[in-house]
């Protein structure tokens, strides 16, 4: 990831009735240099995917899914070690992407079945990893048992910061 801007940050996006949300300030910045236009405009286009392991979704700029893709085949080879077969439901939610585009303030519309997905209404709470961000329905992060307290705090706090009563 040298070359790369870092996913760092976290923030809440209010989503509309059309699934309208823009990605927070503090991970845009980066996703706008991963991602930018091949016209030099404001924007450029993200991947949206079910997380491999939480009832949420990851983002990632289009030059990161080579990498996704190697970390599939990691799984599927440590699957066959483990099972003595190959587990087809990791490529197969790997690659259960959406990309589109998002404009030069972080605005994207996040698909229906996604948004269904990941039970995101009214607010999603966005959060790097480093190499994706996590896009959560805060709902669904602070009833997720054993999940960080910090980043259920963080949550908790921007949805109150908004005036969002969970």
């Amino acid at each position: 990831m040298s070359d790369r801007a870092a996913y760092r940050g976290k923030g809440l996006g209010l989503v509309d009735d059309k699934g309208r949300v823009a990605i927070p300030n503090a991970l845009r910045a980066a996703l706008a240099r991963n991602a930018p236009r091949a016209d030099g405009k404001d924007g450029g286009s993200v991947i949206l995917a079910p997380h491999p392991k939480f009832r949420c979704l990851i983002a990632y700029d289009p030059a990161y899914a080579t990498e996704m893709d190697a970390v599939v085949e990691r799984m599927e080879s440590e699957a066959l070690e483990r099972t003595g077969e190959r587990d087809y439901a990791v490529a197969a939610r790997a690659n259960a992407t959406e990309e589109v585009p998002f404009d030069g303030s972080g605005r994207f519309i996040m698909p229906a079945f996604e948004r269904r997905y990941a039970r995101i209404e009214g607010a999603a709470f966005f959060h790097g990893d480093s190499r994706t961000i996590n896009i959560w329905s805060p709902k669904v992060l602070l009833a997720l048992e054993g999940f960080d307290p910090f980043l259920k705090e963080a949550c908790e706090w921007a949805c109150e910061e908004r005036g969002i009563v969970l």
